[in-house]
C-alpha cells in the first residue's frame, strides 16, 4: 500500500512538473510599450528594445502594444492607466513623461526607461543614489551624457564664444537637468562665458523663442528634449540663415537642424533596456535592484550640410553623419 501510494506521489510530482515546464515554454509575453512622442531618437530606442526581446523569446512568444502619446502628458497617463489595468507582463516608458506617467500607473508591473536622463530626477529625488538601484519596480536605461563633453563641444568649434543661448521647452523636466549641468560646466570650462536660457511652452512659440535665443548668441546649445527634437526644422529655418552654431543633445537633432553633438546610439540603449526586460521576464531578476544602464563611448559627430551652410570647417577628430 505504501508502495503504491508512494508511486502515485512520483507520479503527481512528474505530471506537475511537466505542467509547469509546458506552461513556461507556452507562455507568451505582452509588452506594453508607451513612446511620448515620434522622432527618430526616439523611434530607435523602440526599435532596439523589440528587436532583442524578439530575439531572445521568438516572435510568437512576445506581443508588443505600442502606443505613442503625440507629445501630450494627459494622453501618456491613459495609456500607461490601460497598460496597468490590462496587467501587461512588463511596460517599456520611452522618456521621461512616459517614465512618470507609467509609475503612476503601478507599483507592481515592472517599468523600464529608455531615453530617460536622469532617473532620479524623474523619480521626484534628486538626491537618489541610484547605484544599487530604484528599490521600487522601475529601472532603466539613461541617454545621459556628461554635460562636460558639450561644454567643450562649444569650446572647441566656437572657442571665442562668450554668449551661449539654451533653447528647450519647459514642460520638460530632463532638459531642465541638462541645462542646469551644461551651465554649471561652461562655467568650470570659460568662467568668462554667459548662458542664457530661452523656454518655450509648446512647438505654437518655438519659432519665436529661438528667433529671440538667436539675436545675441556664438553658439546655441539644445539638450536631448522632445518636443525641440520633433521640430528642428524651425530650429535650422531660424539659425542656419543666422550663420549660428547649434550644438545638439543627440545625432537625430544634428542631422535635421545642427551643427554637431556628442553622440550616442538610441537603438543600443533601446537593445540594453530589452537585455534586461528579458533578465526580469525569463532569468526572474529583480528589477527594484537592478542598477541604471548607460551608453558606451559618446562620439563627436558633425551634419556636414549644416556646416557647409554655415561656412565652418570642422576639425578633423569629429565624425561626419550619414544625411
Amino acid at each position: 500500500m505504501m508502495k503504491k501510494l508512494l508511486s502515485l506521489v512520483l507520479t503527481l510530482c512528474m505530471l506537475m512538473a511537466c505542467f509547469t515546464f509546458a506552461s513556461a515554454e507556452d507562455k507568451v509575453y505582452q509588452i506594453g510599450i508607451l513612446q511620448l512622442v515620434k522622432h527618430d531618437a526616439l523611434d530607435a530606442a523602440t526599435q532596439g528594445f523589440m528587436d532583442v526581446l524578439t530575439e531572445k523569446l521568438g516572435a510568437d512568444k512576445v506581443v508588443f502594444e505600442l502606443q505613442n502619446a503625440q507629445g501630450d502628458m494627459q494622453t501618456c497617463t491613459t495609456i500607461a492607466t490601460s497598460f496597468a489595468n490590462n496587467g501587461k507582463d512588463l511596460i517599456m516608458a520611452n522618456a521621461t513623461p512616459a517614465l512618470q506617467a507609467c509609475m503612476s500607473a503601478t507599483s507592481s508591473i515592472p517599468v523600464l526607461g529608455t531615453s530617460v536622463t536622469d532617473y532620479a530626477v524623474a523619480l521626484g529625488d534628486a538626491s537618489m543614489d541610484l547605484s544599487a538601484g530604484t528599490g521600487i519596480n522601475v529601472s532603466g536605461v539613461s541617454d545621459g551624457v556628461d554635460a562636460h563633453l558639450y561644454a567643450q563641444l562649444v569650446k572647441d568649434l566656437v572657442p571665442e564664444a562668450k554668449k551661449v543661448s539654451i533653447v528647450y521647452c519647459s514642460a520638460e523636466p530632463n532638459s531642465v537637468v541638462q541645462s542646469d549641468n551644461f551651465i554649471a560646466a561652461m562655467a568650470e570650462i570659460d568662467p568668462e562665458a554667459v548662458c542664457s536660457v530661452y523656454m518655450f511652452n509648446d512647438t505654437n512659440d518655438m519659432q519665436q523663442t529661438v528667433q529671440t535665443a538667436v539675436e545675441d548668441c556664438d553658439a546655441l546649445y539644445i539638450p536631448t528634449d522632445n518636443t525641440a527634437a520633433s521640430n528642428m526644422t524651425i530650429v535650422r529655418n531660424v539659425c542656419e540663415p543666422a550663420k549660428v552654431p547649434v550644438l545638439c543633445g543627440e545625432e537625430n537633432m544634428t542631422k535635421v537642424g545642427g551643427l554637431a553633438t556628442v553622440s550616442i546610439s538610441y537603438y543600443d540603449i533601446g537593445k540594453l533596456a530589452g537585455e534586461m526586460a528579458y533578465e526580469i521576464l525569463v532569468g526572474g531578476a529583480d528589477i527594484a535592484a537592478m542598477p541604471i544602464a548607460y551608453s558606451a563611448n559618446p562620439v563627436k559627430k558633425y551634419s556636414a550640410s549644416y556646416a557647409e551652410a554655415i561656412g565652418f570647417t570642422m576639425p578633423e577628430d569629429y565624425e561626419a553623419i550619414a544625411e
